[in-house]
């Protein structure tokens, strides 16, 4: 019983493994040739599901990732034989030889951007090209899609069926488009990046399977970008963003796992290495012409950066940053910074206003930044009792047990001072 145990925990582990780090990569291999993402999905959930049954009696094998793309590939030829019709039968055909093919080959080449820039394809509804990369290349579920985008969950869920069945139908090629059109295309593909980079920048420590490794995997894939458009300021301003982030990744937590927020972090602990390749690569960026929301945000934490050398963000220059980026992205999120941003600039009074304007976008109401911002600006204008409400909200929203934390400590005394 003990040897069963044990080998069932191990499949467990190493499926565990190959979903965070090759989710991506077997569906865009599977749906590259059908070009049905959902398909391909439903295929690949089976042979997880037959891993789990088959690898405990059998043993991991040599390859797991070769062992569970034979696998979906088997299930997908099941699928369409199941059709039966003449254009399934061919596409049967298609697959065998496909799977003949490649029986011997060691490594699944990766297909992942050109599935990236197919849910980018102008026939996807702009405003899913976005969630629809997050899912077929990362495979978030849609719940945690709808909290990214700040939508019901149920309603993202079918808009996500409706844009994989819009790939289908319309046999959108999984292929990177002419240099002329990239550009058209990038938006989604950056957007779904910074997303991926944002659910694991929300584990600094790394403990959540679930998120392990996705800020790592959102910096390659900004890399894969800018060397594909070197040229592209937007991708650099990106990749310049993320590496000034995962660069204050180490000073994010207490040795024992206490949450530290930006203004108390110790700029010794950040990583120079990371912070000096982004400063030069926004450098880059700003001698391409174009400004755009990418670059905004990357200077916004170059200002931060600049507490390295030992001198305090210039306040006012952010607060410009910010106005800048709210008028380009009208996003309540920048509206809720730059609100902080002006109680330093200015004063707390004119930051609650700001912020006070903000409140009023209904999507606010169950995003815990909004809540601690409010309770903080509160807490500083003296007002205690609004401010003890605000942290119960922020308090009550927050899953993050190190930052709940923070939150009630901040809360208690704001209660007794």
């Amino acid at each position: 019983m003990g040897d069963m145990t044990t080998a069932t925990g191990r499949s467990w582990d190493e499926a565990e493994r190959v979903a965070r780090q090759s989710y991506g990569r077997l569906v865009a291999f599977l749906s590259a040739r059908s070009r049905d993402v959902a398909s391909a999905e439903d295929a690949l959930s089976e042979a997880f599901a037959a891993a789990l049954s088959d690898w405990p009696q059998k043993g991991v094998p040599h390859n797991p990732e070769a062992w569970l793309l034979t696998a979906a590939r088997r299930r997908q030829m099941d699928a369409v034989r199941r059709g039966g019709t003449r254009a399934a039968a061919a596409d049967h055909l298609k697959l065998l030889a496909d799977e003949l093919s490649e029986a011997e080959a060691p490594d699944i080449p990766d297909e992942r951007l050109r599935l990236m820039f197919a849910c980018a394809h102008p026939a996807i509804d702009r405003k899913m090209r976005g969630p629809l990369i997050l899912q077929t290349i990362l495979g978030f579920d849609a719940a945690t899609i709808a909290a990214v985008f700040l939508v019901p969950a149920a309603t993202m869920g079918q808009r996500l069926v409706r844009a994989k069945a819009k790939i289908r139908d319309a046999g959108i090629a999984f292929r990177l488009p002419d240099r002329v059109d990239m550009p058209e295309r990038l938006d989604a593909v950056l957007e779904a990046i910074y997303a991926a980079f944002s659910e694991g920048w929300t584990d600094p420590s790394g403990t959540e399977s679930r998120r392990r490794g996705l800020a790592e995997e959102a910096i390659w894939l900004g890399r894969l970008v800018v060397a594909l458009l070197p040229d592209e300021p937007e991708a650099l301003g990106l990749l310049a963003l993320m590496l000034h982030l995962e660069a204050r990744r180490e000073a994010r937590r207490t040795d024992a796992g206490g949450y530290v927020p930006l203004a108390d972090q110790d700029p010794a602990k950040w990583d120079g290495k990371l912070i000096d390749e982004a400063e030069d690569i926004l450098l880059a960026a700003s001698h391409r012409g174009k400004i755009g929301r990418y670059q905004l945000e990357a200077a916004v934490q170059s200002a931060h950066a600049i507490r390295r050398q030992g001198f305090e963000p210039d306040w006012p220059m952010l607060e410009a940053l910010y106005g800048h980026l709210l008028t380009l992205t009208g996003s309540p999120v920048v509206a809720i910074n730059r609100a902080v941003v002006i109680a330093s600039s200015r004063s707390v009074e004119a930051g609650l206003a700001a912020l006070e304007a903000a409140g009023g976008d209904e999507r606010l109401a169950a995003y815990q930044p909004y809540w601690a911002a409010r309770a903080d600006l509160l807490a500083r204008a003296g007002r205690k009792e609004e401010a003890d409400a605000a942290y119960g909200q922020a308090i009550g929203l927050e899953t993050d047990p190190a930052i709940r934390s923070f939150l009630e400590e901040r809360r208690q005394l704001t209660v007794t001072s």
